[in-house]
């Protein structure tokens, strides 16, 4: 075997992410609010870094420099003169408390100090008091009310186990014999069993039950007053009456069709989400990161909502170091590169609200039809389009929409829904596959309900209006409408 070294030359492409072009995109896939977070973090990070308040800080210096002005002055003014009797100053002394001046004087000086005390503040006590309280949670309120029920030490152990496996939702979803093999000594299904009849009325009323048919009958067990009919129509007849099979129940049950709809409506007010009854279910507070606003002259002016993002700057303190001819080698290259990373951070900023402006614009530009007529006119718009008119690539498209959204005339909408694909009418108008949902939901509301409209026939009216589209395309649409079949839909 032979073995020996030679000298290759070989050209090929490579491409390489610098962390320069990284955290630029990282930056711009970013909302407003987790790019104030970014920006707290670096801030806290980089000593180089800081916010720019000229006025705040001048405002605050004049005002300091005023305070020692007017304690100076006050001081030279209670110097003892050369009057023997000294009756001026005893007089001044006299006046002190009643002077506006003194009051404003001590009023400024108190400011003074609590501006540089909140400077001294704890950050982890700020962060601790501005934090959530932990909202309750359904198994903490029904341990609550376990703890004041008196039964078998056994059973009250086995609700304990039950309790803490009940979801979100109120539902106890494993089974009490999967509780049974967890081989505790009071994990018998007898105990289980009386337990789990205990805590069936606890509130909320239909909380521990195993499936709906359940959940309804122990909230009928609870309600004062005769629930007969509603009670058999759960426990016999349930499955007839989702799929609203009313004549076949009258028939059963020997009701009135008045009678039964009465029982129905009784039946629909209670709840099938027992558990979503306890605690605040709070929802996301959406910031947008652009606004758009009509104006008087008829058209529609873009602004991005980052107001409350700070002013950054590198500071001076620093720069002034670096001309420090006698600094050690470390320090420097500290001092470089912190710099290097506030510049990355500040450009990368005013990069991704240059994107973000031109994207919005290019989106406002095919989509004014929906600013102004309403979502059934949203045309389709994929991102690698508006990639090919700005000259940029179609994944700094989807960073810059990601997440983020914009308040308009007609709503808050997320920026991805106005990239959206579609068709075209028979006439050669684009509409998007939006817009055809919205069609199609306009035409179900139409129908006469005693005589609705199958997705053929569903089919057939969107053809009139220039669409095509086959019968399981409307199946499908129908079910993310959350639109029940036509069988359902009909009303006795």
């Amino acid at each position: 075997m032979r073995l020996d070294t030679s000298q290759t030359m070989r050209l090929e492409q490579k491409m390489k992410l610098a962390p320069r072009m990284i955290q630029s995109m990282e930056i711009l896939q970013l909302p407003v609010l987790a790019l104030q977070e970014r920006i707290d973090q670096e801030l806290e990070s980089n000593p180089v870094l800081e916010i720019q308040e000229p006025s705040a800080s001048e405002s605050d210096t004049q005002t300091e420099s005023s305070d020692q002005d007017t304690s100076s002055d006050n001081e030279r003014d209670l110097v003892v003169s050369n009057d023997k009797d000294r009756t001026a100053d005893f007089e001044r002394l006299g006046r002190i408390g009643d002077d506006d001046g003194f009051g404003e004087y001590m009023g400024r000086a108190w400011r003074v100090g609590v501006r540089r005390h909140m400077g001294e503040r704890d950050r982890k006590l700020d962060a601790m008091l501005n934090t959530a309280a932990r909202e309750e949670c359904l198994n903490d309120y029904l341990h609550w009310q376990w703890s004041f029920m008196e039964a078998d030490e056994n059973v009250i152990r086995a609700g304990e186990l039950i309790i803490d496996h009940i979801e979100e939702d109120g539902y106890l979803r494993t089974s009490l014999e999967a509780l049974v093999e967890s081989q505790l000594p009071w994990a018998c299904m007898e105990y289980l069993e009386a337990a789990l009849r205990l805590i069936q009325q606890l509130d909320p009323a239909g909380v521990g039950a195993r499936d709906i048919q359940e959940c309804l009958l122990v909230q009928l067990e609870q309600l004062p007053g005769n629930h007969d009919l509603e009670k058999r129509l759960v426990a016999e007849h349930l499955r007839d009456i989702e799929l609203n099979r009313l004549p076949e129940v009258v028939r059963k049950t020997g009701q009135s069709l008045e009678r039964l709809k009465e029982a129905l409506a009784f039946l629909g007010r209670l709840s099938r989400r027992p558990g979503y009854l306890v605690g605040d279910r709070s929802v996301p507070y959406v910031i947008p990161d652009v606004t758009v606003e009509y104006s008087e002259d008829g058209e529609y002016q873009l602004r991005l909502t980052d107001e409350q993002l700070p002013r950054l700057q590198i500071s001076g303190m620093y720069r002034r170091m670096l001309r420090d001819g006698a600094m050690d080698t470390n320090t420097r290259q500290f001092i470089q590169n912190n710099m290097r990373s506030a510049r990355w951070l500040m450009e990368s900023i005013q990069q991704r609200r240059s994107t973000l402006l031109r994207v919005v614009e290019a989106v406002l530009r095919h989509q004014r039809e929906f600013l102004e007529r309403g979502p059934k006119h949203l045309k389709p718009l994929p991102m690698v389009q508006v990639a090919d008119e700005l000259g940029i690539h179609v994944g700094t498209v989807s960073r810059a929409v990601a997440g983020k959204y914009m308040q308009t005339p007609r709503g808050i909408w997320p920026l991805r829904h106005f990239f959206c694909g579609g068709t075209e009418t028979a006439e050669g108008e684009s509409i998007s596959w939006d817009g055809i949902k919205l069609k199609l939901k306009d035409i179900i509301d139409g129908e006469d309900k005693k005589t609705p409209l199958s997705d053929d026939q569903i089919v057939e009216r969107l053809q009139a209006e220039g669409l095509a589209l086959a019968r399981r395309t409307v199946a499908k649409y129908r079910k993310l409408l959350s639109i029940p079949p036509a069988r359902q839909r009909r009303q006795y």
